[in-house]
């Protein structure tokens, strides 16, 4: 079985992601390290929500739009390249128009939500900043996920891995000049993500969907699969971050920035997970019967089970350098960090099972009750655990909505595989 798995196609494209997502996550960690060290856990607590609230914009705005045109160019490609090229132009307009609705809601309620809703009026700036960086995230995800439909692994970790190290020279290059503070770290992380759109554009045949027409006849055929999956991205995207807005509203901004800083050292987890869905939605989606899905899910299944082990064995090491790396001042962020660790490890072990019912049975409806179980989790059970416990509680709370993502979505795949039986 062993063999088996590492000579298939998808492990040789893992190593490509998985090596790719590393360098990237590292450049990332280090980004944050950097910042959290000349900021201090005030500003940096600033700039968390910030962050915190550009990428929940902009998956929002986004309405699921990245996975159909996943879904959609993947399928189409093979057999009808002129209709695969209508649906990246659709996308990238629905894009664009998203971001300028959500740049003048964002830009007009920046003061209404510093002030009032975080009680925070140095907010005020750093949101209407990311008001403009939406777009940017938009545009930068259209990109990557184009490459991943088109299945340039190699390419989409090197469009990654140059924008990453462009903004972190950059940060380097302001804290040595002392021009590193909460605006400019914003901005630096607001336009590299236009370099590395603009890059991909070179790399995607960009003529050839540009110039198709007819595009906006396929709008009822992607709304009506990225409806489902725009409600339980809103969802979830919201629930995922309800656990920074909870902190920063009950909480001093010093403790929203070591758990932000717990929380960014954390991100490589979700990185990795795109990475190994950038292999595996396209093959999920191009299966055609049950047994073809289940060979390729039991090997993917094992293979996210050895990096989980990984994972578990990293964690010693991780204790040792947080407090290193970060500073004295963000000793408290290591139990944080921990939890959350173990809560992203069940999220990675957890990426067949959802893969599967998305791409390969086409239900992504099914997460539109996974994400509001998780909301409830996050808002209910989170604002009691900060309530009494801080950070720490935080972090139990998303340990506990990682499970309920696990379990719910392997309880639905199992009752399937047993009536497909039947």
């Amino acid at each position: 079985m062993l063999k088996s798995i590492l000579r298939t196609a998808t492990f040789k494209q893992s190593q490509i992601t998985i090596t790719g997502t590393l360098i990237n996550g590292t450049l990332g960690a280090f980004f944050y390290i950097i910042l959290a060290r000349f900021l201090g856990p005030s500003d940096f607590g600033i700039l968390t929500v910030s962050l915190t609230t550009l990428v929940l914009i902009a998956d929002v705005a986004d309405i699921g739009t990245n996975t159909g045109l996943i879904r959609f160019v993947s399928s189409h490609l093979s057999f009808d390249k002129d209709k695969a090229y209508r649906f990246l132009k659709l996308s990238l307009e629905i894009k664009l128009i998203a971001w300028a609705v959500a740049f003048v809601v964002v830009y007009l309620l920046a003061p209404f939500l510093a002030t009032q809703v975080f009680q925070k009026p140095d907010l005020i700036l750093p949101l209407r900043l990311v008001s403009f960086g939406i777009g940017t995230a938009l545009l930068f995800s259209f990109a990557t996920s184009a490459l991943q439909a088109f299945q340039r692994y190699f390419l989409w970790s090197t469009v990654n891995i140059l924008t990453n190290s462009l903004r972190l020279i950059l940060i380097l290059v302001l804290g040595y000049y002392s021009l590193l503070n909460i605006g400019s770290s914003l901005l630096v992380y607001i336009l590299l993500p236009f370099f590395g759109f603009f890059v991909t554009l070179f790399i995607l045949p960009t003529r050839k969907f540009i110039l198709s027409k007819e595009e906006f006849s396929l709008s009822g055929e992607l709304f009506k699969y990225n409806i489902p999956v725009a409600i339980f991205t809103i969802v979830a995207a919201f629930s995922a971050r309800l656990d920074t807005y909870l902190n920063a509203i009950l909480l001093s901004s010093r403790e929203v920035g070591i758990y932000g800083a717990a929380n960014q050292l954390i991100q490589i987890m979700p990185q990795l997970v795109s990475a190994l869905g950038l292999v595996s939605a396209p093959k999920f989606a191009s299966f055609q019967k049950i047994d073809q899905m289940l060979i390729y899910f039991k090997k993917f299944q094992l293979f996210v089970l050895g990096l989980c082990i990984l994972g578990l064995l990293a964690i010693p090491l991780a204790i040792y350098f947080i407090p290193l790396l970060l500073g004295s001042a963000y000793t408290e962020a290591i139990i944080p960090f921990v939890i959350l660790f173990l809560g992203y490890l069940i999220f990675l072990f957890s990426i067949p099972v959802h893969h599967s019912i998305i791409f390969y049975f086409g239900r992504p409806d099914v997460f539109i009750w996974v994400s509001l179980g998780h909301l409830l989790i996050i808002g209910g059970l989170g604002y009691v655990m900060i309530s009494n416990f801080g950070i720490i509680g935080a972090a139990v709370t998303v340990l506990f909505g990682m499970l309920f993502n696990f379990l719910f979505p392997l309880g639905w795949l199992l009752n399937r595989l047993k009536r497909s039986r039947v």
